[in-house]
């Protein structure tokens, strides 16, 4: 007997030609499971660039045309997102809410499900909201990309270790550390140029220096950007997973926020940096955050550092080659266990099917 695919309309937070990670993550990758599980996707809004507000004047009407059953708000809010899933619940159109990083009461009421992607996160909201939230992780993109050599050497200043720091932004300095061990070189992927725009690079390291405080701030980006220990390179899908699999030893050191909001926000995140360096296999030490301590087993599948004692401790650890490979294999086993995208996917297709069928 055929089945009718159920028609289900996302909101982007970002453009699908050039989504941010969270819209690729969460959504994009999502689709060829929906498609498998009888659901039928359709972005019905992006923007030309990121925007968390956008304006969806009018969009209810064109989905209640064209038979849209669910509607899936990705990370955006805002009077007009706000009014359209009003609208969207008086025509009797499902919505969800998929949110990463920030606390939006507003959105959770409005809309029939809400999807978020820590325990933490979902703590976070008023306990009348809890029943509405459900928890879907980020997955792992590329299971099949991993480390099957650890080195055999404890790194030195001639034959120095490689540690890897994947991040959003355009670090203008190497948190926590700040310069590394003799034996350590650290590459940061980041919001950079490439290597090849040298002009554009100059500008940007330029901007950074004039947007440093004081002389001293200024002395230490300089220092920084000239280290031969410390290399930053632009973060581009096809380079990744190389940068992953020539490391070593993965970091996610975080600087302690300067204001209680940005501490707030920080702990929300959630585990995909985390867990795209552990499926790599690569041994990890990280400052913990809520997201990270669920899922690090001290000392068993990577590193939870609380100061910059602990930092230099356990890097200085996992310059033992066998337990580089003994905590990046168990720490590969540990992610792709709990965080797989087929196991997310079967999660976010369980809360559809439950929003069309509570019973």
């Amino acid at each position: 007997m055929h089945i009718t695919p159920i028609k289900i309309g996302f909101v982007l937070l970002s453009n699908a030609k050039i989504p941010i990670p969270s819209t690729r993550i969460a959504v994009l990758n999502m689709f060829p499971f929906l498609r498998a599980a009888e659901f039928d996707p359709h972005i019905v809004f992006e923007p030309e660039g990121n925007d968390e507000t956008p304006n969806l004047s009018g969009l209810s009407t064109r989905l209640k045309a064209e038979g849209f059953q669910i509607v899936y708000f990705q990370k955006v809010h805002g009077d007009s997102v706000l009014t359209l899933a009003r609208e969207l619940r008086a025509l009797s159109i499902k919505t969800i809410f998929g949110i990463c990083d920030y606390v939006e009461p507003n959105m959770v009421d409005a809309t029939d499900v809400t999807v978020t992607v820590t325990d933490y996160l979902k703590s976070l909201y008023p306990a009348a909201l809890q029943p509405k939230i459900s928890i879907v992780h980020d997955g792992i993109e590329n299971p099949s990309v991993y480390k099957t050599d650890w080195g055999l050497h404890s790194g030195s200043r001639a034959r120095p270790l490689r540690a890897v720091l994947v991040t959003s932004l355009a670090l203008d300095k190497l948190p926590i550390l700040v310069n590394p061990p003799s034996w350590l070189h650290v590459t940061i992927v980041g919001r950079y140029a490439a290597q090849n725009q040298r002009i554009q690079r100059i500008r940007e390291a330029r901007w950074q220096l004039l947007n440093q405080d004081g002389w001293r701030e200024k002395l230490n980006f300089l220092e920084f950007v000239m280290s031969n220990r410390i290399k930053r390179v632009a973060w581009e899908a096809n380079c990744i997973y190389d940068n992953l699999q020539q490391a070593d030893i993965g970091i996610i050191p975080i600087e302690p926020e300067p204001t209680e909001t940005d501490f707030k926000r920080l702990q929300m995140k959630s585990e995909n940096r985390l867990t795209l360096k552990m499926a790599i296999g690569l041994p990890v030490v990280a400052t913990p955050i809520p997201a990270y301590e669920k899922l690090v087993q001290q000392g068993q599948n990577g590193f939870l550092a609380h100061n910059l004692l602990d930092w230099l401790r356990y890097l200085t650890m996992l310059r033992d080659p066998d337990l580089r490979r003994s905590i990046g294999q168990q720490a590969r086993q540990s992610a792709l266990t709990a965080y797989s995208m087929d196991l997310q996917a079967k999660k976010l297709i369980s809360v559809l099917r439950a929003l069309l069928d509570p019973l």
